[in-house]
């Protein structure tokens, strides 16, 4: 069983969303589907389309939400039906112990994702932390931290919205 987590950026470009599904499916190609299990968080951008990947490749999905309010509050409405068909479609659905969701939960989604994981898949551009914790960059470097192996999926021609 191979087990890889994502971190990743919410604001791809709609240009970019082709480049990084397709670089997505070319490093869980490398995979046995019947050994591979995805942990997301599912969120817009990074985390749905690995998310989408992990299941197009045949493996398991496993979704870590940051707290219960999460869905409610979170999600928005030009989202939520992608959200909720990965939920629905999920092996297994963690939801952390928090009730709203803030940095703390969002933390402890980043750290139960990297306890699990085997390896880490960074929707990344290589930009420095933002300085507000549990961004793709802080993730990153807990990896690097723990010593999980990172597999950086940006492909050329990817861009965010920024």
């Amino acid at each position: 069983m191979t087990t890889v987590a994502v971190t990743g950026h919410m604001d791809l470009t709609d240009a970019s969303v082709p480049l990084v599904r397709k670089k997505l499916a070319e490093l869980l190609a490398a995979y046995d589907p019947a050994a591979l299990v995805g942990v997301s968080c599912i969120a817009r951008g990074a985390d749905s389309l690995f998310a989408e990947a992990v299941l197009a490749a045949g493996g398991r999905l496993v979704v870590v939400l940051p707290s219960r309010d999460y869905r409610q509050t979170k999600v928005k409405p030009d989202h939520a039906a992608t959200f909720d068909r990965l939920v629905d479609a999920a092996a297994e659905v963690l939801v952390m112990p928090h009730d709203t969701a803030d940095r703390e939960a969002y933390e402890a989604a980043n750290r139960t994702l990297l306890s699990r994981a085997d390896r880490l898949m960074a929707v990344w551009d290589g930009s420095p932390p933002s300085g507000r914790g549990g961004g793709t960059a802080d993730v990153v470097a807990q990896a690097q931290a723990a010593g999980l192996p990172i597999d950086t999926a940006w492909p050329p021609g990817a861009r965010r919205t920024l």
